[in-house]
């Protein structure tokens, strides 16, 4: 059973109808405007659907995914002639490059173990002074998980009818989740096995990965309304910005 998930062109083709723009993406944009963003990196870009809003005249705008089935979509969607898109992870965020670099749809939690915190620290060697990431991460005593299991669910789809299982395994010891998934795509008489491992983390455990890798929580939203975060566990997502460390002491010294 491989992970295709995003790389299978019938399961990319589906993407934007199960991930359709929303109160996210418009928080992503508030922010951009808020930082009036010069520069901005989209890694974990997807079919690229936030990215290409993102995209103005004035603006530098990049998209980053490993996936080239769904870069393949991005490149053609309305204002994706005015993204830069690259096919790869982290590494291809360029030095002191991005006022923000915006992890969405849950992509963070896509990186696991080492790799997250390389991640982080090539997000922290491509920021500018002053830049901000943001990303969202399920707060893991909300248990998301219990309600990611289906049982030969049919519906339509832009490529015929679907019909999925998915089974949901309970977190290890490091917080990851497996998701097993069959995908029969009745129609074209296609079958696609997948399986994804996702990372829950505590919210104390993402500020110790942000602080190795010399970055600091300025914010953690409950919602996308900027509601601020309190731990509880009727709180099931974090919303977290985070910014050098050293930008972060400055300010502190400055009050």
């Amino acid at each position: 059973m491989s992970n295709r998930a995003y790389e299978d062109e019938f399961l990319a083709a589906i993407y934007d109808d199960d991930n359709p723009d929303g109160p996210d993406h418009d928080y992503f944009r508030e922010l951009a405007r808020d930082l009036s963003a010069a520069c901005i990196t989209d890694l974990g870009c997807g079919t690229g659907m936030l990215t290409a809003t993102l995209a103005a005249p004035d603006r530098v705008v990049v998209g980053i995914d490993p996936a080239a089935a769904m870069l393949e979509i991005a490149s053609k969607r309305p204002g994706g002639d005015m993204v830069e898109w690259r096919l790869g992870t982290s590494e291809l965020i360029e030095t002191k490059s991005s006022d923000l670099i915006v992890l969405s749809g849950n992509v963070a939690m896509h990186i696991l173990g080492y790799e997250w915190k390389s991640t982080l620290q090539d997000i922290t060697r491509g920021l500018r002074e002053d830049g901000i990431v943001a990303f969202e991460a399920r707060n893991p005593d909300a248990e998301a998980w219990r309600n990611w299991n289906t049982h030969a669910e049919t519906r339509q789809t832009a490529v015929g009818r679907l019909r999925e299982t998915t089974a949901t395994s309970a977190p290890d010891e490091l917080g990851i989740i497996t998701m097993d998934s069959v995908n029969e795509f009745l129609d074209a008489d296609e079958v696609i096995k997948v399986s994804q491992r996702l990372q829950f983390r505590t919210f104390d455990t993402l500020r110790d990965d942000l602080g190795a890798a010399g970055l600091s929580v300025r914010n953690v939203w409950r919602d996308w309304d900027r509601t601020p975060f309190t731990g509880s566990v009727d709180e099931p997502l974090m919303i977290v910005e985070a910014v050098s460390a050293d930008v972060a002491l400055g300010a502190q010294a400055e009050t």
